[in-house]
């Protein structure tokens, strides 16, 4: 892949970190931010889907309290008061170039548990689909230890896999790989390309970012290894850079370029596909049938007649049709309880059937790969 092909990108993750728009004392950089806002804003008119990932809440906190924290419990507080902080500028930049933002908070379970992940992901494509830009950090309040990720460079890329993003933009203080830390040494110099994440790049970054961040170089290669392995472009530049989001996304030879593996491709479109074990069967009918395969729509109740097997919300099902062939692979939005009971029936029927309509389908399209 070459960097010319991320014109084409359509949905971007732009993640920011906490040097990039905070002074070392932890008050918010006004000029940086705003800056920052209007290349996402000039990008989102363009007709791409932007998602940004913003670090900052803690040290926004410990400027607004004037102090540093020592413990995790005054991490997790500096962090309540610098998020709200933090979403009450975004929305007033934001609102001057007339764009709605939403606030993302998430812990590494939205991930591993199969109906926070499917949450979680909906949720994101409804925000897109009403042309919001959501603006993603982790739940540092509430995370503890085995829910943390540790850092916002692999939430980053983990979000860039969730929302199925074309291109991963990580902006830092630096403005890419070294092959030596520059900061140390004078003779370094910026690799422009990347196709292979080695030990050795791995060993020559473990410096650490600033005293407010939580990552550093090795956390950015981490997220490099997620994305590349998923088929996702990503690229590494400083915030510093002038247009430096226009410019990576025109595909100019800014930063570092990490060129994902063309198996990732595959994978990310062949996951649901080929690669996971269904938990359950529905079978459609012709209408359905067609309407899956011929114009990409999602898969209502009133389209299926029969289905199989015991699932929870958030699990891989085969979708077949009426001569026991499958048609597709998905992600059911419904246990098959619930499922059992609206099934034939319209959309518009489920509320009054479930008390409740938390989903119009039972496999949207987004979570669907046709075999």
């Amino acid at each position: 892949m070459e960097r010319e092909n991320l014109r084409g990108c359509r949905r971007i993750v732009v993640k920011v970190g906490t040097s990039s728009i905070t002074y070392p004392t932890g008050q918010i950089n006004l000029e940086k931010m705003e800056l920052l806002v209007r290349e996402v804003s000039d990008l989102h008119n363009s007709g791409r889907e932007l998602i940004l990932v913003s670090s900052g809440a803690v040290g926004a906190g410990a400027g607004k309290l004037g102090r540093m924290p020592s413990t995790l419990p005054e991490k997790q507080a500096l962090a309540a008061v610098g998020q709200g902080l933090l979403m009450q500028m975004y929305e007033k930049f934001f609102a001057e170039y007339s764009k709605s933002v939403a606030q993302v908070l998430l812990t590494r379970d939205c991930f591993s548990e199969p109906g926070r992940y499917l949450n979680s992901r909906n949720t994101i494509f409804a925000l897109l689909d009403y042309g919001v830009i959501p603006i993603v950090n982790e739940n540092d309040t509430v995370a503890v230890h085995e829910l943390k990720f540790g850092d916002n460079d692999r939430l980053s890329a983990m979000v860039a896999c969730n929302a199925g993003a074309d291109l991963l933009m990580i902006l830092s203080d630096i403005d890419g790989l070294y092959d030596a830390d520059p900061r140390r040494n004078p003779g370094a110099r910026l690799i422009p390309k990347v196709s292979v994440v080695t030990e050795a790049m791995e060993a020559n970054s473990t410096t650490r970012g600033s005293s407010m961040s939580s990552g550093g170089m090795a956390t950015k290669l981490a997220a490099a290894r997620i994305t590349m392995a998923n088929g996702i472009p990503m690229v590494i530049a400083s915030s510093d850079e002038r247009n430096v989001i226009r410019r990576i996304a025109g595909g100019e030879e800014v930063g570092t370029f990490f060129i994902p593996s063309r198996e990732g491709y595959a994978a990310r479109r062949q996951w649901l596909a080929v690669g996971s074990a269904p938990k359950g069967v529905l079978r459609v009918d012709e209408g359905a049938e067609r309407a899956l395969v011929h114009q990409g729509k999602s898969l209502l109740p009133s389209g299926v007649r029969d289905i199989e097997g015991n699932f929870r919300p958030g699990d891989v099902v085969s979708i077949r049709n009426g001569a026991n062939q499958e048609v597709a692979r998905g992600i059911s939005n419904y246990a098959s309880g619930d499922a059992r009971r609206i099934l034939g029936r319209r959309s518009g029927e489920i509320a009054s059937i479930l008390g409740v309509c938390d989903y119009e389908e039972l496999v949207h399209r987004n979570n669907m790969a046709l075999v």
